[in-house]
């Protein structure tokens, strides 16, 4: 197959049918991480000719994923000042507004003989596909339209007859081309069926499309999924058909399930946006879809990767040509190593949207609503987050007022410490937390006199006061606690405890 020698240009062009699945994310991806490496050109084209399966406001989903994930691209489909327009010098860039394009050239290979019409019924190609299935042969087209001649197909379509426009393959030798990841790869022609490239309707197949498009817009690499490495002879022969030259091709390892099943919406969230929603970082989420079939190689145990350092480092010759597993475990880890790196601003920006979204936030008291507030709870909570949905889950008792900490004398017990000690703990604590000023009133100062005065018995002060503070059996420490909620907050919470015990 020949390659082109230019300047590189890659496109993605996904379908406007749906959220973006993680694996169609990838090839995005790896093309704009390839374009970056090699300074060329990453376009943008949608391909909407499956006009039953669109979804609304199919492109504009597209278009602010790739914007969200911060992939730069000036020509194709593009979105300003709220509207969808199309820009550079190879449009249209959307596939439904092409249509004459792919009529022109489907007629191109009419007359060269390398293309037909074809007229058969959808209920004589299903009983056709019965047959051979039954007959343990491979379903494929026996080109019972082939012979007509250009006057009878006329005829036929003059007559009202539907039909579709078929390719004709080269049924003699091999078919083989290069591939960046898999090197040669040859397919015997006999097996490659003659695969419809206008439909009845008169849209385009995407198997004749894509050709058409990526060679009208100088598309030096396509990027895909290894799914399409068997239809690539076809997509070989278009090109001969036409004397154009074929881009290279960079076929990706197949996405897979723990079992090794192929990632499918049967088996869980697998769109980018199902994890945006469940509060993974941008960086965490690109982080780790990158590493699903490349890596640095060479030994290297490098993981975390930011944007910068992908563009420099990606590089085709390491994609993996096995499947790649989806582990959820270690998307929450990257995550995890993401939001620590955070600042306490940064994670305030990013995790107050999902606060919003809780009734214990939203039923609180304003002074619990506070940024201050709320970034101290962060602060606490930054080094335990897997994802910003978890945000104040765990600590609730934050967003509670005084009264509504529920707790018994059983729960304030330290071990086999009567009421009496337990009381003469809390009054401890309470006496040194009301005498510590409110300028003093740090982390590590609290940490520090609360220390003194338990001497030797932390269980027997600290239990008591966690219980009373938090009324939770796990919680972060009194200490922590007592920092976020206040001088006022902490000892009101005290005080209840202390007549619990009375």
């Amino acid at each position: 197959m020949n390659s082109i020698n230019k300047k590189v240009r890659v496109r993605f062009a996904p379908s406007p049918t749906g959220y973006m699945h993680v694996g169609n994310f990838r090839t995005a991806l790896y093309t704009y991480l390839f374009a970056k490496k090699n300074k060329g050109e990453f376009i943008v084209r949608i391909e909407d000719t499956d006009k039953k399966r669109e979804i609304e406001n199919g492109i504009e989903k597209i278009i602010d994923i790739l914007r969200w994930a911060g992939f730069e691209y000036t020509e194709g489909v593009v979105k300003e000042n709220e509207k969808i327009i199309q820009k550079g010098e190879h449009g249209p860039y959307i596939q439904s507004e092409r249509l004459s394009i792919y009529q022109e050239h489907a007629q191109k290979l009419i007359e060269n003989g390398t293309a037909y019409y074809c007229f058969c019924s959808e209920e004589r190609l299903e009983k056709l596909r019965q047959e051979q299935t039954d007959a343990k042969k491979p379903p494929m087209y026996d080109r019972k339209c082939l012979d007509l001649t250009i006057e009878e197909a006329q005829a036929k379509i003059k007559a009202g007859k539907s039909f579709v426009i078929r390719q004709k393959i080269n049924k003699e030798g091999v078919t083989s081309y290069d591939d960046l990841v898999r090197g040669t790869i040859e397919f015997r022609n006999e097996l490659l069926e003659d695969q419809i490239l206008i439909k009845s309707d008169g849209y385009p197949t995407y198997n004749f499309a894509n050709v058409v498009d990526d060679h009208l817009m100088e598309i030096s690499h396509v990027f895909r999924g290894e799914e399409y490495v068997s239809s690539t002879p076809k997509y070989i022969q278009l090109y001969q058909n036409f004397n154009w030259p074929a881009p290279q091709t960079v076929h990706l390892p197949l996405l897979l399930n723990n079992d090794k099943s192929k990632l499918s919406k049967r088996q869980g969230d697998v769109s980018v946006e199902d994890y945006i929603k469940k509060g993974y970082l941008r960086e965490a989420i690109i982080n780790f879809v990158a590493l699903l079939g490349w890596n640095l190689g060479d030994g290297s145990v490098q993981e975390i990767f930011s944007i910068e350092e992908l563009e420099e480092a990606f590089d085709v010759k390491r994609i993996h040509k096995a499947g790649a597993i989806f582990d959820l475990k270690k998307l929450d880890w990257i995550n995890t190593q993401y939001i620590k790196k955070l600042s306490v601003d940064d994670l305030y920006i990013q995790a107050l949207p999902f606060l919003e979204q809780k009734d214990f936030y939203n039923n609180a008291s304003v002074d619990k609503k506070t940024e201050n507030y709320l970034k101290k709870i962060l602060t606490v909570e930054q080094d335990r987050l897997v994802k910003l949905s978890e945000v104040g889950e765990e600590n609730k008792f934050f967003f509670m007022e005084a009264d509504k900490i529920v707790m018994s004398a059983e729960d304030m017990r330290w071990k086999e410490n009567s009421d009496e000690d337990t009381k003469n703990n809390l009054e401890k604590a309470k006496n040194v937390l009301e005498n510590i000023a409110e300028e003093d009133w740090t982390l590590e100062n609290i940490e520090k006199l609360l220390l003194e005065v338990a001497g030797d018995k932390r269980g027997d002060l600290l239990f008591p006061l966690r219980a009373v503070l938090t009324g939770e059996k796990k919680s972060p420490s009194p200490f922590q606690v007592s920092w976020v909620l206040g001088q006022s907050e902490s000892l009101n919470r005290i005080k209840n405890g202390i007549k619990i015990l009375q």
